[in-house]
């Protein structure tokens, strides 16, 4: 139900046009209030707090859409803030919230979120710094765009003097929520992506018929179609557990074997679409120039893997499905 209400307002609002208004520095106040307005920003804030409660299988493939759509607002972070802050008995400031999943203090005692999902236009910041969870105002801190065509990503770091306390302990779950969502965005990216590429190798010809025909293009859409649907249940993982937030090591599978799919994907679409892929006209690079940055924030695959071998290697009497069971059951 939410599913569907949410994306008629993602079709009518985050249009082509729209995000690469919003990505060329056109403000996103209209996109934001089309979805803070209808409530969504509440769906897993507990019914104590005037939210929805959403389970985690419920909210996963919210925020799939969100990635399917290339929505350039921290949406799926602020709904994933609320249900974070809620035990903490801090209220949710209004504006857009972003996770920064991993800070470092400067030995000034200065705080850093590098590369930041949406620092470029985001309000606040709710961080993992050491353990703590931050409530950052992002308008007390020095921005450095990432410099990387139509990103919103950014580097943003506050004095040591605009540091407000911790409003809680459970700073690392700020991570795992943040690399959740991401899988889950990469997921909905790459759905897109195959979608587009599939309809275009069906509708370019070449030798007089659709280049999709050749057994060449289809196996390389077959093994893109592989990790496009390995990816899509990898996320799902995530968001399979009957807590409130998703838990450690779901989320470490699941970002691990997103990422890990992401330059296939990518290089696959890019290569069968030819230069019509990279240009500004066309949508597919809106879509993989997200994938290479979700791939790298909150860790790539190389960090997430390393997190899931070591937890499997400290069950050396498990094999790995009875690992993976157990790590999902509990």
């Amino acid at each position: 139900m939410f599913t569907e209400a949410i994306e008629d307002i993602l079709r009518d609002h985050a249009t082509a046009a729209a995000v690469r208004a919003i990505e060329g520095g056109a403000s996103p106040a209209p996109l934001w209030a089309a979805l803070a307005d209808a409530g969504f920003l509440e769906l897993m804030a507990p019914e104590s707090a005037g939210g929805a409660a959403l389970p985690l299988h419920a909210i996963g493939p919210v925020f799939t859409l969100f990635g399917s759509h290339a929505l350039p607002l921290p949406a799926a972070q602020s709904i994933a803030a609320r249900a974070l802050l809620a035990p903490t008995g801090k209220a949710a400031p209004a504006g857009m919230i972003t996770l920064a999943g991993q800070c470092l203090r400067g030995a000034d005692g200065t705080i850093a979120a590098p590369l930041l999902p949406f620092g470029a236009i985001a309000d606040w910041v709710l961080a993992n710094v050491e353990g703590g969870m931050l409530l950052l105002d992002a308008s007390q801190a020095s921005r450095q765009p990432s410099g990387v065509h139509g990103s919103l990503a950014a580097t943003l770091v506050w004095t040591a003097r605009d540091l407000p306390g911790p409003v809680g302990d459970h700073g690392e779950r700020v991570r795992d929520c943040s690399a959740a969502i991401h899988a889950a965005a990469i997921a909905g990216a790459m759905g897109r992506v195959f979608d587009m590429t599939l309809q275009y190798c069906n509708d370019r010809s070449q030798f007089g018929k659709s280049i999709g025909k050749f057994q060449a293009v289809q196996h390389q859409l077959s093994v893109m179609a592989q990790h496009v649907a390995a990816a899509g249940i990898a996320a799902e993982l995530a968001f399979a557990g009957d807590g409130p937030l998703p838990a450690r090591m779901p989320v470490a599978i699941a970002k691990a074997r997103t990422s890990m799919a992401v330059p296939l994907v990518a290089a696959t679409a890019h290569a069968l679409h030819g230069a019509i892929g990279v240009t500004e006209e066309y949508d597919l690079q809106r879509y993989t120039r997200r994938l290479h940055e979700w791939r790298m924030t909150d860790g790539s695959e190389a960090y997430w893997n390393r997190l899931a071998g070591q937890a499997l290697l400290a069950q050396p009497q498990a094999t790995i499905t009875d690992f993976v069971r157990e790590t999902l059951a509990a």
